[in-house]
């Protein structure tokens, strides 16, 4: 990213609005290829470019550079997420009714249980109260997890997002945009470690509990499963 580039971001996000036009102008392209990926979901894309800006906007406003992350690699979540978030709040985006059942049933009875235990409860009991198994209630509560989750710090300040942030081009960037797809794709039991660390922002310990295994196997199969979503996001 050039210096030229940093001072016209700092300049859009300082509210500076010709400096915020002239940016919008030039990521437009960027705007456009993420907008492409929602065509034929019942909105207009002109509406969706639309969409897509506000969140390019937001991406805008909260980009540090010193979170040592490509702008591109920040703002496509954003954009995603805002389109995401309006197709899903405007019932267009809409979970299976059996996941959803199921994601519903999985957080009433982690809410009870937490009264009940006066703790997080682990799978085995979760599976217990809830009649699913484990990997059932992982893809589960993945399903139901928002778009903008991504930039949720876990326990560690960490976010999924910035975790695995990388110097790849922006062309596989928006290639690999469907970063659920290649979480879906993992083993269980790094999906399931994903989920909690990064979806429920669990320290490693807790996962350890939950999961019934050491807190080195954690930290093992966290390593895993994100050296293979790196790999899924910097293409072949």
């Amino acid at each position: 990213m050039t210096a030229g580039t940093l001072d016209l971001l700092a300049l859009a996000k300082q509210g500076d609005e010709a400096a915020t036009a002239q940016v919008l102008e030039e990521n437009s392209g960027l705007i456009w290829a993420v907008v492409r990926r929602y065509f034929g979901k019942g909105v207009e894309p002109d509406d969706l470019y639309q969409l897509g800006c506000l969140g390019f906007i937001k991406a805008v406003r909260g980009f540090d550079a010193s979170y040592g992350t490509q702008f591109s690699t920040y703002a496509v979540p954003k954009i995603a997420g805002e389109i995401r978030r309006y197709l899903r709040d405007n019932g267009l985006i809409k979970v299976g009714r059996n996941l959803r059942e199921q994601s519903i049933s999985v957080y009433t009875a982690r809410e009870r249980l937490r009264v009940q235990l006066g703790r997080e409860p682990v799978l085995s009991e979760l599976s217990e109260a809830t009649g699913l198994t484990p990997e059932e209630i992982a893809v589960a509560e993945l399903a139901a997890a928002p778009p903008d989750s991504l930039q949720q710090e876990n326990a560690d300040g960490l976010t999924l997002e910035s975790t695995l942030a990388s110097p790849v081009t922006e062309e596989h960037l928006l290639e690999k945009i469907a970063l659920r797809s290649a979480i879906d794709a993992l083993p269980e039991r790094e999906k399931e470690t994903i989920l909690l660390r990064f979806y429920k922002g669990l320290t490693q310990q807790q996962c350890a509990k939950i999961l019934g295994v050491s807190q080195v196997q954690i930290s093992r199969l966290e390593k895993r499963a994100l050296e293979k979503l790196r790999g899924e996001m910097a293409g072949p």
